[in-house]
């Protein structure tokens, strides 16, 4: 084993070896703890704001108990922490934020190895941006699935959300029912309990080998949550020895197995982003096209919410993400390396399939093609998403009028007034959503039906935004549009009542209105002010790059590696 890192901090004489270890024993930490055992951090996302990850303490416990058994020196610190349901304008807006503090926190501290506690969406992928750009050996453990929920004698869940908010829009489910559903579907620990962002984060970090075989679907409230982060902290111990770093395990076989699992799947649109993100972070040259190449000629094998029926407890008792894998190992470049120091393959080879009604096989899936499409034309000149798996069939290749809405103030003011003009042929276009124009780039893509609509029996219309949409949404719904609106995309321009032409099978997005017109539309065009000026979100807009590149800031590809110049004393 090389030189430990910590050892620059605990293994020095004189006064600043002196410094570094009195302060760390006024903890009770015995002198021998410094004598060349493996520090090992435990980055945890733990917050009462985050209340997916409000666990957290209780299983960094199981952690550390790990990393002690194995010869090991834990020490737990905290990192900044995005609680999706509660956070504005959007948690999206502090994931760079985020992945700057868990590098930062990681570089800076005598830390040899690392495991990242992560669950609610945003808190898997800052946390790995952030340790792939530092570069030491790195476990994830993830928070776990909320147990299904249960209102009126039926399985609910987080998708549902947006049934009820139509049926209650329509006057079919009271006031008071509605709020009674609350506790009904969030009635355990751990994240959301479908095939969300977060359940789609987790089956990205065992896609790319950065966690233990089964963490993905291991519901939070199961015993063998706590079985799984405490053989990760023995595991990490081990990794630190063999020196097995993050850059090993995420290389581009790594990342293009992560697609084609994430198709297989069903998994969030919200993937494409964050996969980016952590490509740039590590180096791999990653694009927009590699989703659509890569994942869309793949069967969706899993019967999951919000594409399908069953739930994230369901699917691990019924063999989990190892048995997709498994199922798809003539796809995957099987000889990827995982941090157990197996392939992702021999982790998979004694996994069984306990129903078929929620994974299916590679000869019968449940859908033959699957996965993210990427469409282009002149109303996306750098690329839009949808997600087949969650949209109508016979929407994906439409045409129909702009129903414009300016931003998403103008939406909410006019989305429910009963005298809008509104066709269910109509295509609903969101401007001003996205990474610089809201700012954040928030989860509205998914833009409700019209009430006057609603209430006519339509269930879906072609949506069109340069925004996001949350994990558990479904619906015929364009996402990402890049360049986006605020900065100077055609999606600034579009006007009620132009033609737009969908055709997703020859992925195109197209607006029907001539370059002529377009020029001399964008001649009074002007960029919306956003009033910020200070701060992070003030570097955050001039910095952040655009959706299809991550939505990374431009300062942050790339990596610094571990390496501490300067000392402190």
């Amino acid at each position: 084993m090389k030189k430990l890192r910590s050892q620059n901090w605990f293994g020095k004489k004189g006064k600043d070896g002196f410094i570094y270890r009195a302060w760390m024993k006024n903890q009770g930490i015995p002198d021998d703890e410094f004598q060349g055992k493996p520090v090992i951090g435990i980055c945890n996302t733990w917050s009462e704001l985050t209340p997916c990850n409000a666990h957290f303490r209780e299983l960094a416990e199981s952690v550390k108990r790990g990393i002690l058994e194995a010869g090991g020196f834990p020490l737990e610190f905290p990192v900044m922490s995005l609680g999706e349901t509660l956070i504005k304008p959007t948690a999206m807006l502090y994931r760079n934020l985020m992945s700057m503090d868990t590098e930062e926190s990681i570089r800076a501290n005598p830390l040899d190895g690392v495991v990242l506690l992560c669950g609610c969406d945003k808190t898997t992928p800052a946390t790995v941006m952030g340790a792939a750009s530092v570069g030491l050996p790195t476990i994830v453990v993830s928070g776990g699935p909320m147990l299904t929920g249960k209102f009126k004698g039926k399985n609910v869940a987080t998708s549902d959300v947006w049934r009820w908010s139509e049926a209650n829009r329509k006057g079919e489910l009271s006031d008071v029912e509605f709020r009674l559903a609350e506790g009904c579907m969030a009635r355990s620990k751990g994240h959301c309990a479908v095939m969300g962002t977060a359940s789609t984060m987790a089956c990205m970090v065992e896609s790319l080998g950065l966690c233990l075989p089964e963490n993905a679907a291991i519901p939070a409230a199961d015993s063998r949550r706590k079985v799984i982060a405490q053989l990760s902290g023995r595991r990490i111990v081990d990794m630190v020895r063999e020196d097995l770093t993050i850059d090993k395990i995420l290389t581009r076989a790594a990342f293009e197995n992560a697609i084609m699992l994430n198709a297989a799947i069903g998994g969030s649109t919200n993937f494409v982003v964050h996969l980016l993100a952590i490509a740039g972070r590590i180096g791999v040259d990653l694009t927009l096209d590699d989703f659509d190449k890569l994942g869309s000629h793949i069967p969706l094998l899993a019967n999951l919410q919000p594409s399908g029926d069953y739930f994230m407890e369901d699917f691990y008792y019924a063999g989990g993400l190892p048995v997709v894998i498994k199922e798809l190992d003539k796809e995957l470049h099987s000889d990827a390396l995982t941090v157990n120091g197996q392939s992702i393959s021999e982790n998979c080879k004694a996994s069984e399939c306990y129903n078929a009604e929620i994974i299916a096989t590679r000869e019968k899936p449940f859908q033959e093609a699957s996965g993210i499409a990427v469409v282009y034309g002149n109303l996306c000149q750098n690329g839009a998403i949808i997600k087949p798996s969650a949209a109508t069939a016979e929407l994906m290749v439409h045409k129909g009028k702009a129903l414009v809405f300016e931003n998403i103030e103008d939406y909410h003011a006019r989305i429910n007034d009963p005298n809008l003009e509104a066709d269910p042929t109509d295509v609903l276009v969101l401007k001003n959503v996205g990474l610089k124009g809201y700012p954040g780039m928030p989860e509205v893509g998914n833009m409700a039906v019209p009430k006057k609509l609603l209430s006519q029996g339509v269930t879906d219309m072609v949506r069109i935004s340069d925004g996001r949409m949350s994990g558990t949404a479904y619906g015929t719904v364009f996402l990402h549009v890049s360049p986006e609106s605020a900065a100077g995309g055609n999606l600034a321009l579009v006007e009620n009542g132009d033609m737009i032409e969908v055709d997703v099978p020859n992925r195109s997005l197209n607006l029907i209105v001539s370059d002529e017109v377009l020029a001399e539309r964008r001649k009074n065009w002007q960029p919306a002010d956003l009033g910020y000026n200070r701060g992070y979100v003030e570097m955050y807009i001039r910095e952040v790059e655009e959706a299809h590149l991550g939505g990374d800031l431009k300062f942050l590809k790339g990596n610094s590696g571990s390496e501490v110049t300067r000392d402190s004393h």
